[in-house]
């Protein structure tokens, strides 16, 4: 049990959050470059909001087939998996010369991004029982924050450089972040804890 609700965890929820914060903005740029889409391809607002609806798809399945990885092989490995489906996405969206490639790599792109929600929220949970509560909310407010930080962050290069750029930086900047980050949570919970937190 002291394990638990320890400064480890703690430093840990802290770690977790960067992740969220950072991990998550695929579900949120894409509704930032919605009108640069829109514009360059000549269509309407219903067909450049496809790439959107595809995003949330893949979030779905991927927050349940990305949990099953995290029980198989823990969450470091599934968060650089989900990262790099990530910014392979971006890379490919940024590539991309048509509406409906971009649809469907926008299906990877929020599998991906699955992994830095649902996924890490469960693992958090683990190492807290006191505090179990506020560590997912904090865990799960990551979430929230990437939508307010990364669309204001990446405006200026929206706007000067256009929506390409922007998933360029972003392909970059998920794998330099995430993946140092996610080989900092490679510890396990240990098997007493975790059962002294379970008769709890």
């Amino acid at each position: 049990m002291n394990s638990l609700d320890s400064r480890y965890s703690w430093f840990r929820l802290a770690i977790t959050l960067t992740i969220a914060i950072v991990g998550n903005v695929g579900i949120w740029i894409v509704v930032v470059v919605l009108p640069f889409v829109q514009a360059e391809f000549g269509i309407a607002r219903a067909g450049a909001s496809l790439p959107f609806t595809m995003t949330m798809v893949g979030f779905a399945v991927g927050n349940l087939m990305i949990g099953r990885a995290v029980d198989r092989y823990g969450i470091s490995v599934s968060l650089i998996g989900g990262t790099v489906s990530v910014a392979s996405g971006f890379a490919l969206a940024a590539l991309s010369g048509s509406v409906p490639v971009l649809t469907a790599i926008h299906l990877l792109i929020g599998f991906g991004t699955a992994a830095c929600f649902g996924p890490l929220i469960a693992d958090i949970s683990h190492w807290f029982v006191r505090y179990r509560g506020i560590a997912v909310a904090i865990t799960a407010s990551g979430n929230y924050l990437s939508g307010v930080i990364w669309p204001v962050a990446m405006s200026g290069t929206l706007a000067e450089l256009g929506w390409r750029s922007v998933y360029w930086a972003l392909a970059g900047i998920c794998l330099l972040i995430v993946v140092p980050l996610a080989l900092a949570l490679r510890r396990r919970v240990p098997a007493e804890a975790k059962a002294a937190a379970d008769r709890a």
